[in-house]
């Protein structure tokens, strides 16, 4: 038997969740659809020694805030105990194991189908599977010959397979900083990126970045502000990253040109021997589920405005970087951009 709903939300991550909190809100009749058997998103892969890069006061989602002191910094299996917490407390309708295949809009509704078959009917869909299920690699040359271990970020768990190792990570951001420092104490470690690392105090005059950055309302600059910036890449420092490259354990260099069956070629011809490469280059909108609708442009983005979509009546978007504010596609930001997606639902 097929359910006729409201509102179809695809993914049970944080973005998913906070959908929820405001679809529930509203009195509507949703499901929340999730390919894993948690309500935690992506947030189990990322590395062991993973921490947020905001304080607890500002990385709760709506309605439930991080519980214990809210200037730490929370850990991975914090955050994935908070949105099991969360989606518990509200007893959120989510239906697990729905992986979704494809969204076929019909008529005034949409036909939304899982990889086992099922099929679930709404006036309205909420794609929310943001983008950390879709990580991004870009193509370097001579990558196939090369007989090292080439993995991203998202592979990466902990240092102690690359104890002895030469390791390259390439990134210019948190995650590739933190991870390169990480493993500086089992390994050779060199940070690659194209553009060098901007480093922000953590805590300037003895507050949390995010502090300055909510009151000058940094927070609240739409994507239509942020096209006009400069958008250099800040890795929020509590004082240990910037001290390991002055301690030597840890050194930044232009990109590599290539790879080579042994190791990497440098932009001044050098080569040199390296066991593996950690990408730490982000990720892409995980919304395969989405071609054939006319929802996705050439390159598999969607083509949205604020989280709605301009070419797909009664599609939406939540946790897409950059989607509607500076904050998109972080905990901090989820609540505020499905409020407006909702918003626009309801209307």
């Amino acid at each position: 038997m097929t359910t006729r709903l409201d509102v179809l939300v695809i993914g049970a991550g944080q973005a998913g969740l906070a959908t929820a909190y405001h679809l529930q809100g509203h009195g509507l009749r949703f499901q929340v659809l999730e390919a894993g058997q948690r309500p935690v998103g992506a947030w189990p892969q990322h590395y062991a020694s993973l921490k947020l890069f905001s304080p607890a006061r500002h990385a709760s989602l709506p309605g439930w805030p991080f519980s214990g002191d809210p200037e730490r910094y929370p850990t991975r299996n914090e955050v994935v105990a908070y949105l099991e917490a969360y989606a518990a407390h509200f007893q959120f309708p989510i239906v697990t194991g729905a992986e979704v295949a494809q969204v076929l809009p019909d008529g005034e509704e949409f036909r939304v189908l899982s990889a086992d078959g099922r099929i679930f009917c709404a006036r309205a869909v909420v794609a929310a599977t943001g983008t950390f299920r879709r990580p991004f690699m870009p193509e370097v040359p001579g990558r196939e010959t090369f007989g090292g271990q080439v993995l991203h970020s998202l592979a990466y768990q902990e240092p102690s397979p690359f104890v002895g190792q030469r390791v390259l990570v390439v990134g210019a951001g948190n995650s590739a900083v933190q991870i390169a420092v990480e493993l500086t104490e089992v390994a050779r470690v060199t940070l690659a990126n194209r553009t060098r690392v901007q480093f922000t105090p953590q805590r300037p005059l003895g507050r949390d970045v995010h502090d300055w950055i909510t009151w000058a309302r940094v927070d609240q600059l739409t994507l239509g502000h942020l096209r006009r910036l400069p958008s250099p890449r800040h890795v929020f420092d509590p004082g240990v990253y910037r001290a390991a490259f002055r301690r030597g354990k840890l050194d930044e260099r232009r990109m590599f040109t290539r790879f080579t069956a042994g190791g990497v070629v440098w932009p001044d011809g050098q080569e040199e021997r390296v066991d593996a490469v950690i990408f730490a280059t982000g990720y892409r909108a995980n919304l395969d589920f989405l071609r054939g609708t006319g929802a996705l442009d050439r390159q598999g983005e969607p083509v949205q405005r604020l989280g709605v979509s301009r070419t797909v009546s009664g599609l939406y978007f939540v946790g897409l970087s950059g989607q509607r504010a500076l904050a998109s596609a972080t905990l901090r930001g989820a609540g505020q951009d499905a409020a407006v997606v909702v918003r626009h639902l309801v209307r």
